[in-house]
């Protein structure tokens, strides 16, 4: 089975057919940097870093493309408000944005263009419309005739006769028609500025994509990734503005992610019920962060709840408990790859299918049952089994980590930290612990066991003696707590 997409124009499913043979291009919707990032924006943000990484594990060569709008009304806004130029805002939150998705492990785009550095792109294109007469210019304003363009609203499933008509339009006073958008404003005082044929301004927001994708992409890229709150009218114009002037495809395949909710509301700044990104990192971890964001198709919508987050916390720690043991007991073995073939197929059939990472995160945890069945005999130094979960904690890094973004050789990594600095406390308890439970005094022996526990150590007791280690997962019950 090669790769499925659900294909909002299609309305279906298709498979993914490049335009290139073993090449992938994506261009995804990226920030308007006004404010920092919340939960909200890390569901798009590891949606399409799953899809890209998967895209890279199955062969392509992809190129990633996510541009910034950083000019834009609410940033004018947000630099009047703190008296400093809008530049100073948009950098300020460009920077932020990077570290946040850096600290959630999204791989940086191949190519991040910014808007006020592709203005004679967007220019050239709204002068091509112009002189097609399917855009005019008034008193330095420049509006889109969205009439000229029959295909419009295809992507929505839209009737042009059916939408908004009234008196409130924006600009209704200078258009020749209420459906008409702007691709070019004129300059405002105290707003930036810059020179084009229709007077000082800047851009609307519909022209910036329709032109950078282009510039860096090509026209027909492969597959456009946003919220699907951008479907209409963000989406639906940058269509109608390229496929206007140039006639052909915009983009090949349209991919979009459901909402993030606050109860029965979508997460948003506007409405003021947003979670913090950084801080949602930093409280949950990573890889229980993304696992939860992968909980449900993601064209579903996803509810944050702190239970659902705490079965994630829970989850990861299943799947990094397992390599840990794993490769422990597989030691120097040379990995048995047939006995992960099953799994790893299993893992890919998922994800091939529209991207479906609940299944996906399924085949991982039966990876971890039939690991579990097998590791006390690799514990025990049987040959056979030392090389199956030597293949399987393989497979688990390269889907779990490699695919998904789970890191969970990050937690052991910075668990192991932990032990190294613990490892003599550590050991005095456990020796003191021992000498508990050998006097039958079994009230101490458990309250050294509850204390490390509470500490995130874990001990295990086994035939040969204790075992331990730090948990990898944060401490739920702080998590969850309300003031987290």
């Amino acid at each position: 089975m090669s790769l499925q997409l659900y294909d909002t124009l299609r309305r279906s499913e298709v498979p993914f057919e490049p335009r290139i043979e073993g090449e992938a291009s994506l261009y995804v919707c990226g920030p308007t940097v006004q404010a920092d990032a919340h939960v909200g924006h890390g569901r798009l943000a590891v949606v399409t870093d799953v899809l890209r990484r998967h895209l890279a594990a199955t062969g392509y060569a992809v190129t990633f493309v996510q541009n910034v709008t950083d000019i834009d009304d609410k940033i004018i806004l947000r630099a009047r408000r703190e008296k400093v130029p809008p530049a100073v805002i948009s950098t300020r939150y460009t920077q932020g944005w990077n570290r946040t998705m850096d600290a959630l492990g999204i791989q940086p785009p191949d190519i991040q263009p910014l808007a006020t550095g592709h203005l004679l792109e967007m220019q050239a294109l709204i002068a091509e419309l112009i002189d097609q007469d399917k855009a005019y210019a008034v008193d330095g304003d420049v509006f889109f005739r969205v009439r000229t363009f029959e295909g419009y609203g295809k992507l929505s499933g839209r009737r042009i006769d059916d939408m908004q008509q009234g008196e409130d339009v924006v600009d209704s006073d200078r258009k020749e028609d209420p459906l008409d958008f702007a691709m070019w404003k004129s300059a405002k005082p105290g707003e930036p500025a810059w020179p084009s044929p229709w007077g000082e301004g800047r851009p609307g927001w519909h022209i910036e994509c329709s032109a950078m994708a282009v510039k860096h992409l090509g026209e027909g890229f492969d597959i456009h990734c946003g919220g699907l709150d951008l479907v209409f009218p963000h989406h639906e114009n940058e269509i109608a503005q390229h496929e206007a002037a140039h006639g052909g495809i915009f983009a090949r395949n349209w991919v979009h992610n459901g909402m993030v909710r606050m109860g029965e509301e979508k997460m948003s700044k506007s409405i003021g019920n947003v979670v913090s990104l950084a801080e949602a990192t930093a409280t949950w971890g990573v890889g229980p962060l993304r696992l939860w964001y992968l909980s449900a198709s993601h064209r579903s919508p996803l509810t944050f709840d702190t239970d659902r987050l705490v079965d994630a916390t829970a989850a990861h720690s299943r799947l990094a408990t397992f390599l840990r043991s794993a490769r422990r007991a597989a030691g120097d073995a040379e990995p048995d790859t047939s006995a992960a073939d099953e799994h790893r197929t299993a893992f890919t059939a998922a994800m091939d299918d529209d991207l479906n990472a609940p299944q996906a995160v399924a085949a991982l945890h039966e990876l971890v049952s039939v690991g579990n069945e097998i590791l006390p005999r690799a514990e025990a130094g049987k040959p056979d089994a030392r090389a199956e979960v030597a293949a399987l904690a393989d497979a688990l890094v390269d889907l779990a980590d490699g695919t998904l973004g789970f890191a969970l050789l990050g937690a052991l990594e910075d668990a192991a930290v932990k032990e190294r600095q613990l490892a003599p406390l550590v050991a005095q308890l456990l020796d003191q612990r021992q000498r508990a439970r050998a006097d039958k005094d079994f009230a101490t022996a458990d309250a050294v066991r509850d204390q490390l526990a509470t500490a995130g150590v874990i001990v295990e007791d086994r035939p040969d003696g204790p075992r331990w280690y730090v948990d990898t997962t944060p401490d739920a019950a702080t998590a969850a707590s309300p003031d987290a």
